[in-house]
């Protein structure tokens, strides 16, 4: 398996004039590693990770395991994203939100019930399952939501500033805990910040982008 592999991407939004957001970016990320994407706002990371997962048109290739993904839907290409605020259903419970892709794929309620089990206990939300989103707390939500992105087990974890919205303590212990989690599964994973420390504690290597580039 090569894992993930940008050739030449590029990302321009319309406008008068357009704005060229990623500019010719080439960067591999081998399975197993997690890549944190560090740089000021406005420099293009975002604007790359959703290219990767789909969310908006690019030019060049996105290749996973030397498929060409770049045309591939959303839905089809088998990533997992976290965003900073989580998304989470409010009309359903913590182990209800971290089913929510096992029941698009298939799974059975047994398959289901056992993998929301494995992952609540992973992101030490285990007693949590039956609680309903509005009674946790904003780091707790976040566990909850990489719960809901691990549970299909993604061959792409895709992070867009996803702890950002807490406050500072909180952000570094829980910064650790993702990386805990990340490596303890194996899983592939980029992760966008503009905090060299948190993307430090949760990454394996730091890309550094600027104006649309990386260096």
């Amino acid at each position: 398996m090569s894992g993930l592999e940008l050739t030449h991407v590029s990302v321009t939004y319309p406008g008068r004039p357009p704005v060229d957001a990623v500019r010719d970016v080439s960067l591999a990320v081998d399975p197993g590693d997690i890549v944190a994407l560090v740089g000021p706002s406005g420099c293009g990371k975002s604007s790359l990770l959703a290219a990767i997962a789909g969310i908006v048109p690019c030019t060049g290739t996105v290749a996973w395991d030397g498929q060409d993904m770049t045309d591939v839907p959303v839905h089809l290409r088998g990533f997992g994203l976290v965003f900073q605020d989580g998304y989470l259903f409010p009309h359903r419970t913590v182990a209800g939100n971290v089913a929510f892709g096992l029941e698009m794929a298939g799974a059975s309620r047994d398959e289901r019930d056992a993998r929301v089990t494995e992952v609540l206990e992973m992101v030490h939300l285990g007693a949590y399952g039956a609680r309903h989103v509005d009674e946790l707390s904003g780091g707790e939500r976040q566990r909850v939501a990489l719960a809901r992105s691990l549970a299909p087990r993604p061959r792409l974890l895709l992070l867009d500033e996803p702890l950002s919205s807490l406050d500072a303590e909180l952000r570094t212990r829980l910064a650790q805990d993702v990386r805990d989690v990340l490596t303890a599964t194996g899983t592939t994973s980029v992760v966008v910040t503009h905090d060299r420390d948190e993307a430090r504690v949760m990454a394996s290597r730091l890309v550094e982008m600027r104006n649309g580039g990386v260096r």
